[in-house]
């Protein structure tokens, strides 16, 4: 079961240097956190998508479904009793409805841009991409083990389950409550075996002298191309038009007055 996001194909977005696409990544998220309004994250939403397209990596959202529905549910069902307004159903107000709906665009949105990041680029370029951009190489280093050891962790618990139910352990049957009982024991060996790795881990970094020196050498090597500009331009364009959108009244009136349901700036 592979638990990593990364899918290895031949595509532009595939190509493009990773300070590209952690740029672009970055900017997703200030669009996300910019906005308050239903139709410019709905757009922003479809543009990380169509980006994501052409990695051709879209059939990764699969994998990931179960959390985007449940946070849309959790969103939705939480503001519509939380948000205020005129419009009431029992406990339940439209007002809020749509509050929750763009609560769960805006983070859906960062979600599935970071997934297409992922998707796209190798955990050892995301290193080396940070180590270009000025950051300490430790610091480089400790992000991408992060973002490795996680789907390790969830690998190794997956196995341990397995394991677990060739012996005989029935996990199926029972309430949710028993259920979530006869998954605790389980939790002591996942436990163990990450700690004995990590354990391991730490020794081989040791023996290859790791922190030894500041300036190190990288088999990989990365250099911008004039794919990577254009694609930087464009998202800088994008976010710019974003910007005055949100930030010079008449521009956002004229956007309230064409759409004007669904903001709550």
């Amino acid at each position: 079961m592979d638990m990593f996001l990364y899918m290895d194909l031949n595509t532009y977005v595939h190509r493009l240097d990773p300070r590209t696409k952690l740029l672009l990544m970055f900017l997703s998220f200030a669009v996300g956190v910019m906005y308050k309004n239903i139709v410019m994250l709905v757009a922003a939403l479809v543009l990380v998508l169509i980006y994501g397209g052409m990695g051709h990596i879209l059939s990764n959202l699969k994998r990931i479904k179960v959390v985007l529905i449940m946070i849309t549910l959790f969103s939705v069902v939480i503001w519509s009793i939380a948000q205020s307004g005129e419009t009431r159903f029992l406990i339940f107000t439209l007002e809020g409805v749509l509050y929750g709906i763009m609560i769960a665009i805006k983070t859906n949105l960062m979600i599935v841009a970071g997934m297409v990041f992922l998707s796209t680029t190798k955990i050892e370029e995301i290193a080396e991409g940070l180590v270009k951009i000025k950051v300490p190489y430790r610091g480089a280093f400790a992000f991408s083990t992060a973002i490795r050891l996680v789907p390790m962790i969830v690998a190794t618990s997956y196995t341990i389950i397995q394991a677990q139910k060739s012996r005989g352990l029935d996990l199926e049957s029972g309430s949710l409550f028993e259920k979530i009982k006869k998954y605790v024991p389980l939790m002591i060996p996942t436990l163990v075996s990450v700690i004995r790795g990590t354990n391991v881990f730490s020794m081989a970094l040791e023996s290859k002298g790791f922190g030894y020196s500041n300036n190190r050498s990288n088999f990989l090597q990365l250099k911008m191309s004039g794919h990577d500009y254009l694609m930087m331009l464009i998202g800088l364009t994008i976010v710019a038009v974003a910007s005055y959108l949100k930030f010079d009244p008449t521009a956002y009136n004229t956007l309230i007055n064409l759409f004007p349901w669904g903001d709550f700036a």
